[in-house]
């Protein structure tokens, strides 16, 4: 599976999201996400918000998903700080 086809599943189930995906193998996978979804959601319930989007994927085709959730205003903070 490529990077940019989880992209473009996480991207479907959220509204107007930031996704990066990155893979050396395309088997493990990191996600950054940035949903306004997250607002008020511990990091267990965003993960879960993003690994609905991919189904039965996860665990299959998708060995390892590494994810970092955050809300715009958690990205703009962290970007920031950067």
């Amino acid at each position: 599976m490529q990077p940019a086809e989880i992209e473009k599943l996480i991207t479907e189930g959220f509204t107007d999201p930031v996704v990066r995906v990155m893979s050396d193998d395309n088997t493990h996978f990191e996600a950054i996400v940035v949903a306004h979804e997250f607002a008020g959601k511990r990091p267990l319930a965003r993960h879960q918000l993003v690994y609905k989007t991919l189904g039965t994927l996860v665990g299959n085709e998708i060995h390892a998903l590494s994810i970092r959730a955050f809300t715009p205003e958690e990205w703009a903070e962290k970007s920031a700080a950067s």
